[in-house]
């Protein structure tokens, strides 16, 4: 039986990831810090659900607090790492960038220096579609340049890339970055649109649509992309030899056992549109309060997941309008709300 180790495992992501890797057999150790940067009874309600398994084993501190990931490592031995841990948000990240500073730096940092003394088979690291940040140029592809980044946020992702990378060189780490493009599902963090949406359209109050509804994003359903984290658990990228080719459009470093994956819908969906799946979900109007675009955001995320479907064969399909409905069945149902 593999170990996988986890981090932010009773965080949106992580608990799905936790709950896929359980059921196909893996026995996981997930960390989390239950921080209350949003509801922390809907991160136990979560983790409730994986303790339901004897093959989960739960931990309740900071990626980085000193020492811990190394003594978790020499004593786990994982034989995969999925890194889900990280203060999130961009909007946040302006107002207190410092947690983004130590969680998602510092965290890291902690994580490749247990790596080193204790090296896993693969490594796979969360990293952000705002990585691209300013680029205009759309589908987003892994291999264009990523140097504006629009936020404090983004920029501590886009350094944990770095980072990696430079472990993954100088001790022969395997290691997948994946960039993530607006996942959403049942289970979701409070502080996305989607849930504040449609807890604001079910209680008849107005929704704030920023830059004037002239938004578009790649919205990724919760399944979608961890069916495409399972597969690239059996993808590690190996350091190429003198003179080898890469796949066409890959992003495997030249010096490195170390490559950035995409994980998106393939598909930019205007904010209006998604405002209308919500409305038919829910069955009620929304009252659109039109704003100005907010500090470090940005217009539109493409993402082109050619590579994703070269190394695993598979490609995001969930539409916005079942994804968003099954959000919505989630929602009425958790918190009790009647149609």
């Amino acid at each position: 039986m593999r170990t996988v180790l986890v981090t932010g495992s009773a965080g949106f992501i992580g608990s799905f990831v936790c709950q896929r890797l359980l059921r196909d057999g893996f026995r996981v150790i997930g960390l989390d810090a239950m921080t209350d940067y949003y509801e922390v009874s809907l991160k136990q309600r979560r983790q409730a659900r994986l303790l339901q398994s004897e093959h989960f084993h739960a931990i309740e501190d900071y990626v980085e607090t000193p020492g811990l990931l190394l003594n978790i490592f020499a004593r786990e031995k994982p034989d995969v790492v999925v890194h889900l841990a990280a203060q999130a948000g961009v909007r946040y990240s302006i107002e207190s960038p410092r947690s983004y500073l130590e969680s998602n730096i510092v965290g890291t940092f902690e994580l490749l220096e247990a790596a080193r003394a204790h090296p896993p088979q693969h490594m796979l690291l969360a990293s952000t579609s705002s990585a691209f940040g300013a680029n205009t140029e759309m589908p987003y592809r892994e291999t264009d340049k990523a140097d504006h980044q629009m936020s404090f946020y983004a920029a501590t992702k886009k350094a944990t890339e770095n980072m990696a990378h430079s472990y993954a060189h100088l001790f022969d780490l395997p290691v997948t970055m994946f960039r993530f493009f607006t996942v959403y599902g049942p289970w979701g963090r409070p502080d996305m649109a989607l849930f504040k949406f449609t807890k604001a359209i079910l209680e008849g109050r107005p929704i704030d649509v920023y830059n004037y509804g002239d938004m578009k994003r790649d919205f990724t359903y919760i399944d979608d992309l961890v069916e495409a984290i399972r597969l690239l658990i059996d993808t590690p990228p190996v350091r190429l030899s003198d003179g080898e080719a890469v796949l066409h459009g890959d992003s495997l470093s030249p010096v490195a056992p170390w490559r950035v994956v995409n994980i998106g819908n393939s598909n930019a969906v205007q904010l209006t549109e998604f405002i209308e799946a919500i409305e038919t979900a829910t069955g009620c109007r929304a009252d659109r309060n039109l704003m100005p675009m907010q500090a470090g955001d940005v217009p539109a995320t493409w993402a082109d997941a050619a590579l994703l479907k070269e190394l695993t064969g598979y490609t995001p399909k969930t539409s916005v309008g079942d994804g968003v409905a099954r959000f919505v069945e989630w929602y009425q149902d958790y918190y009790s709300v009647s149609d």
